[in-house]
């Protein structure tokens, strides 16, 4: 490395160590990521970090890289999470209603990730299969640790921590889907939307799926309106993040309207890129201007060609694109714009 990252270990002899040992891997085009890895570990040395807080970190990062590496091989291929009550009986309606969702997305080509546990977990890789599933367990001591459909799968992955497990999913999933559950359900519905409704997690479809006539989730929704909404704790438009149902079909055509057109999203600068199948026409993108001019800091939405940072990345150049100066504030209102995109 001829120039060294401004990230550094404050020891000049010993970054330029460092700095040997990234060339000694080879030629790589994210040296300067990989030697900001080893200076970190490093500075937690000279920071005399206790034994407890090192092996906090030890192990957080070795959970990390296994499972980049186990998802490496299926970037390509569309995965939504499922969530739900590790305490769901076989008997349950809802263990069917997830297995008939699971089944139907994996007819659709996408793979399930669930928490490898019992009950809703379980319904999941039983109706996607084995071979669309992820286990991405976590080791509890009053619960089993893995379904019998992923029993020495390669795509199994178990937790110490919960907040490695949570990352996991929330990064590696285009989709999700949460069935009535407990406290874990709770935390993952409210967690995701804190992610997405603050611009932390890329856009995804939300489905907040029960069993026909079911009120686990028309309650919840009551209770986000009359004791978060109408004291402005949340937004008039975030519950558009969700979509609500009790029906298998409907909840399968938000998660596949969401991409029919729409594919992602990056910022490059201070511009939203919007990638997508087909772009807007001239009059059609002036309408998006001027009914999300609430969204645009200034200026109107374009289209534009790839840019340079994404051709270099190799980042889906070959997909139309617009893009415009995002209000960060207004995530939910950027759903609304992809829903009319892809309409």
């Amino acid at each position: 490395m001829d120039k060294l990252p401004r990230y550094r270990t404050g020891l000049a002899a010993i970054d330029r160590q460092i700095a040997d040992l990234v060339d000694a891997l080879g030629p790589t085009a994210n040296a300067e990521l990989i030697f900001e890895l080893i200076a970190s570990s490093v500075r937690l040395a000279r920071d005399n970090a206790g034994r407890g807080d090192l092996k906090i970190a030890s192990a957080a990062l070795k959970e990390m890289r296994y499972a980049f590496h186990v998802f490496e091989p299926y970037r390509s291929a569309r995965k939504v999470a499922i969530f739900g009550s590790a305490r769901t009986q076989r008997e349950d309606p809802l263990y069917d209603q997830t297995r008939d969702f699971a089944r139907r997305m994996s007819e659709l080509d996408w793979m399930a990730i669930t928490g490898a546990g019992p009950g809703i977990m379980e319904a999941g890789i039983e109706g996607a299969g084995p071979d669309q599933s992820f286990g991405v367990g976590i080791r509890l001591p009053f619960e089993a640790e893995n379904t019998q459909f992923l029993a020495d799968d390669p795509k199994l992955i178990n937790f110490r921590f919960f907040f490695t497990r949570k990352l996991t999913f929330v990064k590696e999933a285009d989709a999700f889907c949460l069935l009535p559950g407990g406290f874990g359900t709770m935390d993952e519905a409210f967690e995701l939307l804190t992610l997405i409704q603050t611009g932390k997690s890329t856009s995804a479809p939300i489905v907040l799926l029960d069993v026909p006539h079911g009120h686990y989730w028309e309650t919840w929704r009551d209770f986000v309106t009359d004791e978060l909404e109408k004291q402005s704790y949340v937004g008039p438009d975030d519950l558009s993040l969700v979509r609500i149902t009790d029906n298998c079909d409907e909840a399968v055509e938000e998660i596949s309207h969401f991409y029919s057109n729409y594919h992602s999203q990056r910022f490059v600068g201070a511009r939203l890129i919007l990638r997508m199948e087909r772009a807007p026409g001239d009059a059609d993108l002036a309408a998006l201007s001027k009914d999300f001019g609430d969204i645009i800091e200034r200026g109107e939405i374009e289209r534009i060609e790839a840019t340079d940072q994404e051709r270099r990345d190799d980042d889906h150049v070959g997909l139309d694109r617009i893009a415009f100066r995002f209000d960060r504030h207004h995530w939910a209102r950027l759903r609304q714009m992809i829903d009319t995109l892809n309409a």
